[in-house]
């Protein structure tokens, strides 16, 4: 007896559809996975045959074969159980042989016959969708975060009788509505507010400008003068996750696993790895590609303090992303494309004691330690930084001034009315921010007046400044225009922006 069902396994962020084949024949006991399954999947044997029979099923005595199509692509993880049991039962009688036709199933079996989590519900559910499946089986767990998903029934199941009892037509699941987005509540975005920031009125400005045009943005300092509080700040002034971004960024999160039961994203996410992360944690891989740290900022902001720490090899693998927005893993059979469009905020020392430069303070790092320091990052990684900035040690009568600073809710104003005007400026193409600006767009949104094009000549000049960077100051300057409310950017705003990047041609960054 022959049955079919019809699964999705995770590679990468995308949901690929499996054809879950399982024939009963003659001969001893035993049941056969074929089709390039791993470990997990491989023991799943088990788990099927105990669900089965804890179900109060009884587990035909034949030679089992099942086979995962197409053949050549690896299966990983535990959500073909469910697809697996339901063809065994449809091949066994239990169930109509064509009772799953149509269906999209998903789901852990627990030895009682219960059904755990998966994770990708939501590209599971663009599959299925994509395909013209009549319906979704999946985990209740995840079922919110699939109901996002238009155009797809979602039904929540919970155990492998319910299944059956839905497969045989003895009972409804009925489906889940379409999922009802709406941006999070703004008090819930600001968990750490810029109220409670001391002085450091440069920072808090070089943050709002940062935060509005989507600006990568490096903190140079010495420890204690704020630099970490001040990026932990950014999430509360940044504007909130539209549907489009909360699916993108839900769905790498969901294939990383690391997605809750509250359906997509609200927030934009903020992620912060220890320097001691490796390449592939970083930039995503492993022997199965999975998401890495610089995919799950996707929309948000990646924080990397104590830059210098990172190996150099780690940060190098940051410079596709920061141009293209998207990270390439190449194996010897497939290449997998990570989205990866985030902020990225560094925070550093200006040298090993953290000392150079602090009047209260004598650095004791000799020039060569100094500089060896500075060189664990690279000139092109520096290059890609929008805005440079020093954070001066804040003075003791400033910190005896506890409040009375502007609070994150009135910068967030501002930010998210910068982001609007962006998001019209730029409607029908793939720019959504001005850091993503491409050469046609800077021609056409950063046109200079005669002094404005004499003070960008004669700083690219003075400063040697790259052609990257010259792009990037006018981008810069074109939002700190937006801020103003002014359709031209002028040599004031141009003026600003090149001392954004003072730091860096003065070797402070």
């Amino acid at each position: 007896m022959l049955a079919r069902a019809i699964a999705a396994a995770i590679h990468g962020i995308e949901a690929v559809p499996i054809a879950v084949e399982v024939d009963l024949a003659g001969g001893l006991p035993a049941l056969n996975m074929v089709g390039l399954p791993d470990a997990a999947v491989r023991e799943s044997r088990d788990r099927v045959r105990s669900a089965i029979q804890n179900s109060g099923f009884s587990f035909p005595p034949r030679r089992i074969t099942v086979n995962l199509a197409p053949a050549h692509l690896k299966k990983q993880g535990t959500g073909l159980d469910l697809p697996v049991a339901v063809g065994i039962l449809m091949a066994a009688g239990a169930l109509p042989p064509n009772a799953a036709d149509g269906f999209l199933l998903a789901g852990e079996l627990s030895l009682d016959g219960g059904i755990r989590g998966v994770r990708g519900a939501l590209s599971m559910a663009l599959a299925a969708r994509a395909l013209g499946c009549r319906g979704l089986l999946i985990p209740a767990p995840v079922a919110a975060e699939a109901s996002a998903v238009e155009g797809i029934p979602v039904h929540p199941v919970r155990s492998l009788i319910e299944v059956i009892s839905f497969l045989r037509g003895e009972t409804e699941i009925p489906p889940l509505p379409a999922l009802c987005f709406g941006p999070a509540p703004a008090e819930d975005c600001i968990q750490e507010d810029f109220a409670d920031v001391c002085g450091q009125a440069a920072a808090r400005r070089a943050l709002e400008v940062s935060a509005a045009g989507g600006h990568n943005l490096i903190l140079v300092g010495p420890p204690g003068a704020g630099k970490t509080m001040l990026a932990r700040r950014i999430p509360g002034i940044l504007p909130p996750l539209d549907r489009e971004e909360a699916v993108e960024t839900t769905r790498i999160h969901s294939a990383a696993g690391l997605n809750g039961d509250e359906g997509l994203l609200r927030r934009r996410p903020f992620r912060a790895p220890h320097h001691t992360i490796s390449g592939a944690g970083l930039a995503g891989g492993g022997m199965t590609p999975r998401p890495g740290e610089a995919s799950l900022a996707h929309h948000g902001v990646l924080f990397l303090d104590e830059l210098p720490e990172f190996r150099r090899s780690v940060l190098e693998v940051l410079r596709q992303p920061m141009e293209e927005g998207r990270i390439v893993i190449t194996r010897s059979m497939q290449a997998m494309v990570f989205p990866a469009r985030f902020v990225l905020v560094a925070a550093m020392n200006p040298c090993p004691c953290g000392q150079q430069g602090n009047p209260g303070r004598e650095c004791v790092c000799t020039p060569i330690a100094v500089r060896n320091y500075r060189g664990r990052i690279s000139g092109p990684l520096l290059d890609r930084f929008d805005i440079h900035l020093e954070v001066p040690r804040v003075p003791a009568r400033d910190l005896e001034e506890s409040g009375g600073g502007e609070p994150s809710a009135k910068v967030r104003e501002r930010v998210v009315r910068v982001r609007e005007l962006q998001s019209r400026r730029f409607a029908g193409t793939q720019a959504r921010t001005n850091a993503e600006m491409s050469a046609a767009q800077i021609r056409e949104h950063c046109a200079l007046d005669p002094a404005g094009r004499r003070l960008l000549s004669a700083a690219v000049e003075r400063l040697g400044l790259s052609a990257r960077a010259h792009n990037r100051i006018l981008k810069v300057a074109r939002t700190l225009a937006d801020l103003e409310g002014e359709g031209r950017v002028s040599p004031r705003h141009l003026a600003e922006a090149i001392q954004y990047r003072l730091l860096d041609r003065a070797g402070g960054g």
